[in-house]
Parts: C-alpha cells; structure tokens; sequence
C-alpha cells in the first residue's frame, strides 16, 4: 500500500467532516429555497400574467358591413301621367306610380335597359311618350233641360247665362270620387271637366318593354299620384296662361322650383333652386304655383307622407323651338 493510499483511506478530522456537513447542507437549503422561490414566482405569473401583461393582439377578421335601409317608407315611385280615358288593369309590374293603371308597351322592340318602351323622337330630358300643343281651353257637354216649345220665343228676353268656371277642388273632388254603381234605365249627366294639356313633345327612348302596342308604361294609379296630376295641372293651366302673355319678356332656359305642399294643401318654403333663364321666367313659375288653389289631401294619402308634407321639385322650360 502506498503513502497516497494510506492518506486516502485513512479517517479525517471530526471538526473538517462537521464543516464539511454544514456547507453540504447548507447548498441543499439554498438550492431547495431557490427552487421554491422560482416555484412561487412562476405561480404568481401564471395566475396574475393577464392582468398585468398587455393584451394579446386580435386576429385581424375582414370587416362585415351590414345595409340598412333608413330610408322613410313613404318612399314612392317615379311619377308618370296617364291619359284616364283610356282605362287598363293592374300592371303585375309597379315600375311607375300614376294618376290612372296602364301596362307597358312598345312600338319598338326593346333596345336598351331602361323599364320605358323604346321610340323615335327628340332628344330631351324628359320622359314624354306623345306629341302634343298644350290646351287652355274649358271643355265639357253641359246638360240641356227639356223644356216644352214656346209661342213667339224671344232670345233677347232671357239672357244666356254660362256655366260657372270649374273650380280646383271641385275639379279633384271629381277625379278622386268613387264611382257611383250604374242603375238600369237612368239618365246621368256628363261631368264638367277641363280639357288642360300640356305640351309634349315624344322623346328618344332606349328602353326593354318587350310587349308590342302603343307605347306605354306599367303605371299604378293610387291616391299620390291622382293628387300629383292634379297639382300639375292646377300650376300647368296658370303657366301656360302666363307664358303665352309674356313669351317675348322670357328666354331660353330652365327654372327648376321646389317646395313642400302640407296635408291642408298650403305651399310652403317655395324657392328657385336654378335658373338658367331670366328673371321673368322665374317669376312666373312662383307666381304659378301660388296662385294654384290646391285641396287638402285625402286621408289615405296624408298617412303615407311624412308630417312635413309632399315635396315637390318642378322643372319650368323654355325650348329654342317653342
């Protein structure tokens, strides 16, 4: 056995192996308090991270957008004017509101897109389907009563009275009564009515009415419409009136008006939007349509504006052709 050896092997000294014991158990100590302490701090990061530790970003989504539609429900179709003699059923297709029903129509086969028939005619912004001057005039079979023959009848002795001028109510009243239920063997009286037309003149239309006929539109005739073509005419017989009076004081252009007509029938906030004529023409468009003697609105109309009223927005031309 070596002196190495005999080192190695033999016993140390008590006081070096109680050192030796506190340090080994004093690293232990250490080492189990480090490990606790990472085990606490781990714990408390695990269950208070998220209030401390800034959100997590969003996974970026694209965006949904969602149409409303906000506009008032007493939302109406464009209007069209029809000719109320000639009396048609219910479209199937309620492309225009009107004073009377009409179904659409073409003289031409269809061209383009628009829901109007396709025809020759002049390249205006209107929607006119027919040419003609504008009418003044009062027309109207006035019921003549029988009366028996006279000895000697004498025109002189009793002067011709003529029937008294057709008022704007009156005139409405007639265009919105009910029909009264034929009853057999009766005689009834034709109505008064004005014969005003306005003046139109047939546009240059593009439209995909496929049904062959005069041309036409599919029309519905409700209560806005059947008031709309009485306003028109009330304001139109008073323009025409005027311009045919002051036709040399106006020149060409177009004064577009606007105003609010209330339940009672009374125009308010009237005012000329544009004019690209004079000043002549915009005073006889006001003029016009202060002067039109509207009636109040029937009740199943009034319901479907809006409290304010019916707006309306009133384009008053003069062609270079006129």
């Amino acid at each position: 056995m070596t002196t190495a050896d005999i080192m190695f092997a033999q016993p140390g000294n008590p006081e070096s192996l109680r050192d030796h014991e506190y340090e080994t158990r004093t690293v232990l100590l250490a080492v189990l308090a480090a490990i606790l302490i990472h085990l606490v701090v781990a714990f408390f990061l695990a269950a208070f991270g998220g209030v401390f530790s800034p959100p997590a970003p969003v996974e970026d989504k694209p965006a949904e957008l969602t149409l409303v539609d906000l506009a008032p429900t007493s939302k109406n179709s464009a209007f069209i004017e029809n000719d109320e003699s000639k009396k048609a059923p219910e479209p199937k297709e309620k492309t225009f509101e009107s004073n009377a029903n009409s179904i659409g129509a073409s003289e031409l086969a269809a061209t383009g897109e628009l829901p109007l028939p396709s025809q020759t005619g002049k390249d205006r912004p209107f929607m006119d389907l027919e040419t003609h001057q504008h009418s003044l005039e009062t027309k109207g079979a006035q019921p003549q009563p029988s009366a028996a023959p006279q000895e000697n009848p004498n025109p002189s002795a009793a002067p011709q009275t003529q029937p008294a001028p057709v008022t704007a109510a009156e005139q409405f009243a007639m265009l919105t009564q009910q029909p009264t239920p034929p009853v057999e063997k009766s005689v009834t009286s034709p109505q008064t009515r004005s014969a005003y037309r306005s003046m139109k003149q047939r546009t240059r239309i593009a439209g995909r009415i496929t049904n062959r006929g005069v041309s036409s539109v599919n029309a519905l005739g409700t209560p806005l419409g059947r008031y709309q073509k009485f306003l028109l005419d009330a304001i139109g017989s008073r323009w025409y009136a005027f311009i045919d009076r002051q036709i040399d004081l106006v020149t060409i252009g177009t004064a577009r008006v606007v105003f609010v007509v209330d339940r009672s029938g009374h125009v308010k906030n009237l005012k000329v939007v544009e004019n690209s004529s004079n000043e002549t023409l915009a005073n006889v468009c006001i003029q016009s349509i202060q002067e039109a003697q509207l009636p109040p609105m029937p009740d199943d109309l009034a319901t479907t504006l809006p409290p304010e009223g019916l707006d309306m927005d009133i384009p008053f031309t003069i062609f270079p052709n006129r």
